[in-house]
């Protein structure tokens, strides 16, 4: 959701306030220049009005010529002063005001395009700014935009495509692979059950970059996603403190939960616990390994990055935590994790969050 372009002084205001108060300031400076001059040529004027009045009068009344003249020079010099002041900072806060309601009129094109840019993602990159008007500097930063964003969505539809064609491309030779080995060996063959691990694995690896790869292009439809019930149908036992409906993709979503599930299992130790819990769109899921120094925690959300002791011949693929993340930000959410000491079983704590746009008890 854009923020108001116009009318208040907040987010996105700091170059119209800046404008605003610039000219204010010029006006001020530049104003009380042009009123010292005044005051001056005024006092320069009244003391020789005084002097021609002095002049006129007799000799007896000299003195007092002279005393009533500065008394009067001195009072309108103070009226005046006083009455300029005043009127200065009137006028400079008009001034305020019409830099403003002036630099509004101008950045008004500017948050026109800003609201048009945030709307477009790279599910809507066909969209364009298509800003009109005379050919100068807006214009100009409008057409680049749009000339950015066309070169944006070819390379997201070439990955689109890739991603596609990679996806059966790579299925089949796995596939026809798996089958030749179960039907061309016997179930005895040692090498047999080696050949189709590794098979499995490939296909695994596969199946996990595919989705990391989905995950990291964003959604392409939203749905309305009982969170607690994906998370029920992954995992019985979770508990529900709070049920949330969340707007994104029920596979990827499932994916997610699954993943951390199985992750949290893998990476376990004998007589260890999983728990899950979920309350509105924030998901938890403790268990007990591995201690992990705090410092490699973070590290374990990077790809192919494994725990302690795990080896790449194991049956991860290494992309566990790395496509959490990337659903949750699919979904603008976050995915955190923080590791148990060793007085608590070890393990980590996974937190996913995700935006909610309703939730019940």
């Amino acid at each position: 959701m854009s923020p108001p372009s116009t009318g208040y002084l907040g987010a996105g205001s700091t170059i119209r306030t800046r404008i605003a108060l610039v000219y204010g300031g010029v006006f001020l400076v530049l104003g009380a220049l042009l009123l010292l001059v005044v005051n001056l040529l005024v006092r320069a004027g009244t003391d020789g009005q005084k002097e021609a009045i002095v002049a006129r009068a007799d000799e007896v009344a000299v003195v007092e010529a002279y005393r009533i003249g500065d008394d009067v020079g001195r009072a309108a010099h103070q009226q005046m002063l006083m009455w300029s002041c005043m009127s200065l900072l009137v006028i400079a806060c008009g001034a305020v005001v019409v830099g403003w309601w002036t630099a509004g009129r101008v950045l008004r094109p500017v948050h026109e395009m800003t609201a048009r840019a945030r709307r477009l993602s790279e599910r809507d990159l066909g969209g364009r700014l298509a800003v009109r008007g005379p050919d100068d500097e807006l214009k100009e930063l409008g057409d680049t935009i749009d000339a950015l964003l066309g070169r944006l969505e070819t390379a997201f539809d070439s990955q689109r495509r890739f991603i596609a064609n990679a996806s059966h491309e790579l299925r089949t030779p796995l596939a026809t692979q798996r089958a030749a080995l179960q039907v061309g060996l016997d179930e005895d063959c040692e090498v047999r059950q080696v050949l189709l691990d590794t098979n499995r694995h490939s296909e695994r690896l596969l199946d996990g970059l595919l989705l990391l790869a989905r995950g990291e292009r964003g959604l392409a439809e939203r749905e309305d996603v009982p969170f607690a019930e994906v998370v029920r149908e992954e995992y019985e036992d979770a508990a529900v403190a709070e049920h949330g409906v969340v707007r994104g993709s029920r596979v990827l979503l499932r994916q997610l939960v699954r993943n951390l599930v199985a992750n949290a299992v893998a990476h376990n130790v004998p007589g260890g616990f999983v728990d899950v819990r979920v309350a509105g769109g924030v998901l938890t899921v403790v268990n007990t390994g591995p201690v992990v120094p705090p410092d490699d925690v973070e590290g374990l959300f990077e790809p192919f990055r494994r725990g302690e002791g795990r080896d790449r011949t194991g049956p991860g693929a290494g992309l566990g935590l790395s496509i959490v993340r990337s659903v949750a930000t699919a979904h603008g959410g976050t995915a955190t994790a923080a590791a148990r000491g060793a007085d608590e079983g070890g393990g980590l704590v996974v937190t996913v969050t995700l935006p909610v746009t309703a939730t019940r008890p």
